[in-house]
């Protein structure tokens, strides 16, 4: 499938914002005083942000890359 150009650079663009914008939230929320109990284990508030984040850096790398892929074709 070929897509135009400016629609792959878009998709760059996604891609990359998720890759930068998802980490710097994590170390937020990592020291956010709700993410670990008084005896340092992680709570549930952590382990959904942990999940929430690392799913949406998977999607962010893979829309990243039909956007690179959608160059190079």
């Amino acid at each position: 499938m070929e897509i135009p150009a400016i629609f792959a650079v878009v998709l760059i663009v996604a891609g990359v914002w998720s890759l930068v914008v998802w980490p710097q939230f994590l170390k937020r929320v990592m020291k956010d005083p709700r993410a670990r109990d008084a005896a340092g284990k992680a709570t549930k508030f952590l382990t959904v942000h942990v999940v929430l984040v690392t799913i949406s850096m998977v999607l962010g790398l893979a829309t990243a890359g039909i956007g690179i892929a959608g160059l190079v074709a």
